[in-house]
């Protein structure tokens, strides 16, 4: 018989139990890893000599300044121009007219609706469901007959990041006919087994279904057909370029610690080659056209760290939330790579970020380990003027680091296979660098409420600190490999902030603003944690803000920034939340900001992970700029125990992956909590979901 699982209650993130057993270990459970005694914002800002920003002023910024160099000026942070325009508040009551360009249309109300809710006027369609077929020789989604070999060349479980490519016209073609026009990959974060199987005991799973489960994480890569007359789109399966990465695929490790006595393994005593990846959240698109994915909470699929004896590694991983003896899916008992006493070093092998060439089905993926080892959320890449690529990554914790790497070399734009080549060692060598922040108003002024400061906004200054460059270390008593491999270790010691779950960073493509979403920290202000500051004022913080910074002069490879609070998100009637200083009685409610993208108007666009108001998750669009700046408009809600994931936004179409619908506690395949997308009598099953203006039109217009 099914053994149910133990119902855990108050939930700090706002998520149902099943979700934080599957997708993070229970990690708001346990203790914060992150227990240094380094400095935090609010140690920095009691010192701070009191100054007011220029990020409060209201001149204009029209996008030709900003392409020039705009940013966000401080001490320190060089020149740079004022703030846009619309930056401060609106105290007769706000702008009149129309939204913003690229956000017009009627916002959707917060709701519990077991579907995915789109504005008056615009259509849907599921592009690709979990288990569908997309390899030659896969057959068709059969729960009843489901297995690993089925599974590998089916689309993957939980499906999060998303990017859409454009196909080369020797890779169009005609299938099924649809004549595929656009490549689209996603990974897929992690597996809720109490929903994939029948019968389902956590105690004891099977061989097959845990080889189902290595199958279904990692990422695909599919061929999709655009209809002409609406926005829908439809996958094409069993295309050349089509492809399956699992928990089982070769990857190559590349980069500074590449080779490292720290990532040998029985199995690889090269410590070059890795079996798979796991627990991929968002990521980013390269300049050179591959795709970057972050592995995040990987802690949670190795076993036995209470078996662990040596004090020194009992530290580095428990510093990484691994603990406990028996791991949740219980992998450990089908591959010894799993279990800690079996395989040390396994673990250091997962938690980088992943670039694959969707382009080349035969290549071999890569983890690059000189961008660090965290618990990457996401990793969006921007070209500096000269070329240089820069790559902002947050860790998904609490109180952990927003980080960025800056390359050696620089990007070349041939076309040559000496060109790729070279593109893609871009991420092999180059500095590494985590982020400490300075607020500008004095500490008295951070009341722990949420309550603006006597100038009117949370602000200040930061500067990137160092950590390693190739073979050499800047973190004293710690090597360049012991820098890559325990990232977290190192930043402790260089004092960086400690942030609310810094998640996805993403550059602007028009200003070259960076917005950081954070998402959430309950533990802020409880005894014996850090208290609040400037960037992450509210203790119990529950809702979560969006930091937008600038770089020094606009340049990427900057060391420093200036920094202000763009979103304190909640309930707009809580006096402790702000909106970029647009009236609040006219935004949509947004809470738990996790994902980010935008739109060719610059707009921000932002999906929400464990919404705290009572509302399932949604996207939201944000004027960035102009008189609306500040101004929340809903797009869309998702199911029943949905989380909004990998949300891109094209003239004619806006995509999500709707992520783990039905994971209610107590749901199983038995007992669903949703019929979403295909109605009773059917699996829940993740997706990937198309919204489109039903007129032709264009999104927002």
């Amino acid at each position: 018989m099914r053994k149910p699982l133990p119902l855990l209650t108050a939930h700090p993130t706002g998520r149902s139990a099943m979700t934080c057993r599957y997708r993070c270990g229970d990690a708001c459970f346990h203790e914060v890893p992150n227990t240094s005694i380094n400095e935090y914002a609010g140690d920095v800002i009691a010192r701070a000599l009191t100054r007011r920003s220029v990020l409060r002023a209201g001149a204009v910024v029209g996008v030709a300044a900003a392409a020039a160099g705009a940013g966000i000026a401080g001490p320190g942070a060089g020149s740079a121009v004022a703030a846009p325009q619309g930056s401060g508040h609106h105290p007769h009551g706000g702008p009149h007219g129309k939204p913003a360009k690229g956000l017009r249309y009627e916002p959707v109300a917060p709701n519990t609706a077991d579907t995915v809710t789109v504005p008056e006027g615009y259509g849907q369609n599921v592009v690709i469901r979990w288990g569908e077929p997309i390899l030659r020789g896969a057959p068709d989604f059969d729960p009843a007959r489901q297995s690993a070999k089925a599974q590998a060349g089916q689309f993957g479980y939980n499906n999060d990041f998303l990017t859409l490519l454009p196909l080369h016209p020797r890779h169009q073609g005609h299938s099924h006919g649809h004549g595929a026009d656009q490549l689209l990959v996603a990974n897929h974060e992690y597996t809720d087994e109490e929903l994939m199987f029948a019968g389902y005991d956590p105690e004891q799973p099977t061989r097959e279904q845990v080889e189902i489960a290595w199958a279904a994480h990692g990422l695909s890569v599919v061929a999709v057909a655009g209809e002409r007359r609406t926005g829908a789109l439809h996958a094409v399966p069993r295309h050349p370029l089509n492809r399956r990465v699992t928990a089982t695929t070769e990857f190559q490790v590349t980069g500074p610690a590449a080779g490292s006595a720290l990532l040998r393994t029985k199995a690889d005593p090269s410590g070059r080659r890795v079996l798979g990846t796991l627990n991929n959240c968002s990521g980013g698109t390269t300049p050179w056209g591959t795709v970057l994915s972050g592995e995040e909470n990987f802690n949670q699929y190795f076993a036995n760290a209470e078996r662990v004896t040596d004090p020194e590694r009992v530290a580095t991983l428990k510093r990484y939330g691994i603990s406990g003896g028996a791991s949740g899916r219980r992998w450990e008992e089908f591959d010894e790579r799993f279990d800690l006493t079996a395989e040390p070093n396994e673990v250091h092998r997962f938690g980088w970020v992943v670039e694959l060439d969707p382009y080349d089905p035969d290549s071999t993926p890569r983890k690059h380990t000189a961008l660090g080892r965290f618990k990457h959320e996401a990793a969006q890449p921007r070209l500096s003027r000269d070329g240089h690529a820069v790559v902002y990554m947050g860790d998904d914790e609490r109180f952990d680091y927003f980080y960025k790497f800056v390359s050696k070399n620089r990007m070349r734009r041939g076309k040559s296979a000496e060109d790729r080549r070279h593109n893609l060692s871009l991420l092999d060598e180059g500095t590494l660098y985590v982020a400490k922040l300075t607020g500008d108003s004095p500490a008295d002024e951070i009341d722990g409420a949420g309550t603006l400061p006597e100038d009117g906004e949370f602000d200040g200054t930061g500067r990137w600190i160092p950590l390693a460059a190739g073979d050499r270390s800047f973190v004293p008593g710690m090597s360049a490999e012991e820098v890559y491999v325990f990232t977290r270790l190192a930043a402790d010691k260089a004092g960086a902030t400690k942030m609310d779950r810094p998640e996805d960073i993403e550059p602007s493509p028009r200003t070259g603003r960076v917005y950081v979403a954070l998402t959430n920290n309950t533990d802020r202000g409880k005894d014996g944690k850090p208290g609040p500051d400037e960037a992450n004022p509210r203790n119990a913080n529950k809702h979560g803000q969006v930091l937008e910074f600038a770089e020094r002069r606009d340049d990427p490879t900057a060391r420093t920034f200036s920094w202000r609070l763009f979103l304190v998100c909640g309930d707009p009637e809580d006096p402790g939340t702000y909106f970029g200083g647009f009236p609040k009685e006219q935004v949509s409610p947004i809470s738990c900001p996790d994902n980010v993208t935008f739109d060719d108007y610059g707009n921000l666009w932002i999906s929400t992970d464990g919404n705290k108001l009572g509302s399932h998750d949604g996207l939201h669009g944000v004027a960035t700029a102009g008189p609306r700046r500040g101004e929340v408009r809903q797009f869309l809600t998702v199911p029943t125990g949905a989380e909004t994931c990998g949300p891109l936004v094209q003239d004619r179409r806006v995509l999500v992956a709707v992520q783990h619908p039905g994971e209610v506690d107590g749901a199983s395949v038995e007992q669903p909590a949703s019929t979403w997308p295909d109605g009773p009598g059917h699996y829940v099953r993740p997706a990937v979901v198309a919204v489109w203006p039903e007129d032709g039109s264009h999104v927002g217009r």
